[in-house]
């Protein structure tokens, strides 16, 4: 028996994990884009997305189809970008920003695990009203250093 099966199984590791950074960084320059221009020049959010996957080693061809899939011109997945409002443990006060294809879906995923943890889910402005936007704060997991 070869080296070729431990060589395949890191290979398959490896490549699961930069699918999974790809497909974060997709999402992510289709919401740009939606957000905003199609052109990375006239669009602060897209430029950053742009540079984050090319950081990553993406190519510009899925970089491009991923902007064409947000301009409107591919028919991708109709992404949004959503807000929900929730109490955490001991009555904290969360904003939950959400990027999805399936509201249904992410609704029911945010409200387990705010039930989960013994918090709930609140109607639309139970909680806004307690912050001032001031900035975004973006934190990479272990997993994920590069995205």
């Amino acid at each position: 028996m070869g080296r070729g099966p431990s060589i395949e199984g890191r290979k398959n590791a490896e490549d699961a994990k930069r699918a999974k950074v790809f497909t974060k960084l997709i999402r992510e320059i289709t919401v740009a884009t939606r957000a905003g221009v199609a052109d990375p020049g006239g669009n602060p959010r897209l430029r950053a997305a742009v540079d984050k996957a090319l950081s990553a080693n993406m190519t510009k061809d899925t970089i491009e189809r991923a902007i064409k899939r947000g301009s409107g011109a591919d028919g991708g997945a109709d992404m949004q970008e959503l807000r929900y409002e929730g109490y955490g443990p001991a009555g904290i006060a969360l904003i939950i920003d959400c990027f999805t294809d399936n509201p249904t879906r992410t609704v029911a995923d945010v409200r387990y695990a705010l039930t989960k943890h013994g918090g709930n889910l609140g109607t639309s402005g139970s909680v806004a009203f307690q912050f001032t936007r001031c900035g975004e704060l973006v934190f990479a997991t272990d997993n994920d250093a590069s995205a």
